[in-house]
């Protein structure tokens, strides 16, 4: 690449920052804080979130290319359909929400592959996304690994 980039500063800045709510999550259950379940639920919800706004931006990809298939806009729904199904466990009272952010965190971590297959991401985007998706794909593992702790 010849230096030119599609992002901004502040679209990079804001896109790491976005690495802070699970870091939160993280540190109240390290210290013991009284919120440390809270913490769980909400690293599980934020993680959902994101998870879910993957597929919103595949789909807005999908349709900025013209030139995208049925294909690219099943995919792009399936993030969200995934984090429902890691989020009903909870709601039945099963094993929740250790499991649910092992798998969210590793869909997380995986998610640029999908960027890449579907080859609508510019190459600086592409970069920044593996960026992200590693760290917070990590940090909601971690949360994942933490859970016994707090539960």
């Amino acid at each position: 690449m010849d230096g030119q980039t599609s992002l901004t500063p502040a679209a990079r800045a804001l896109g790491y920052a976005g690495l802070l709510p699970q870091m939160i999550c993280i540190a109240l259950i390290v210290t013991g804080h009284e919120w440390r379940y809270s913490a769980l639920a909400g690293g599980f919800a934020y993680a959902a979130a994101i998870f879910s706004f993957l597929g919103g931006v595949w789909w807005g990809q999908a349709i900025a290319s013209g030139r995208a298939g049925a294909g690219a806009y099943g995919v792009a729904v399936l993030p969200s359909l995934l984090a429902l199904a890691l989020f009903l466990p909870w709601t039945f009272g099963w094993d929740w929400p250790g499991p649910a952010l092992l798998y969210l965190g590793t869909l997380i971590f995986a998610s640029p592959l999908i960027d890449r297959a579907l080859g609508f991401a510019t190459p600086d985007f592409l970069r920044l996304r593996w960026h992200l998706s590693i760290g917070l794909g990590a940090l909601t593992v971690a949360l994942g690994l933490l859970a016994p702790q707090v539960l």
